[in-house]
């Protein structure tokens, strides 16, 4: 009984060491990816790159340049008009006549007409539109490919930076286990003078 036992508390310290262990690789890891200072000074102009980058996604850059493209391809926005007060409308159908089908006979030729007049002018719209919507969607998976790579790399950590992390952390959790040791047999030393 008293082998297995010992076999079982072997067990256990070596679980405790490698869950100790993968803790440190774990800590080590995470203040390497997060180790912003190290990384401006390993490679400054990329990390002005990516400042750059970021700041430019926050300000809402790629909205302004779609907007901006969308300007450039459908011409500017009219202005909407300040308003169609009902009282113009009834003054104008008014001027009409007062033969109601007279009337509705107009306002259906003069609106024919005005489509048949307007037909180039809503085709190009129409054509710069779906030209923008194309080139939107071409963009949007680059846009997001580069926002991914952007990301991985603020957050992401070399070998170096990572072995020198778990070295730090490795070296504290030393102090602290030492520390801890030299309490317990300071706190057993005074069990000890006070039981005798």
């Amino acid at each position: 009984m008293g082998e297995g036992s010992d076999s079982a508390r072997a067990d256990v310290l070596a679980a405790r060491e490698a869950l100790t262990q993968e803790l440190e690789r774990l800590e080590a890891s995470a203040r390497a990816a997060v180790d912003v200072p190290a990384k401006v000074r390993r490679n400054p102009v990329k990390a002005a790159g990516i400042a750059a980058g970021a700041g430019f996604l926050l300000i809402g850059g790629p909205q302004k340049v779609f907007r901006r493209a969308k300007r450039v391809v459908l011409g500017p926005t009219e202005p909407l008009p300040k308003s169609m007060l009902p009282k113009e409308i009834d003054k104008t159908l008014r001027e009409l006549g007062s033969d109601g089908e007279k009337v509705r006979g107009t306002i259906e030729r003069e609106f024919a007409n005005y489509l048949e007049q307007t037909a180039p002018a809503r085709k190009q719209r129409d054509l710069g539109a779906v030209s923008a919507i194309l080139l939107s969607a071409m963009l949007r998976p680059v846009i997001e490919r580069y926002g991914r790579q952007l990301i991985d790399q603020v957050f992401s950590s070399d070998t170096r930076d990572f072995e020198a992390q778990l070295a730090k952390v490795r070296s504290r959790s030393a102090a602290d286990a030492a520390e801890a040791e030299a309490a317990a047999e300071a706190e057993a030393a005074a069990e000890v003078r006070a039981g005798t």
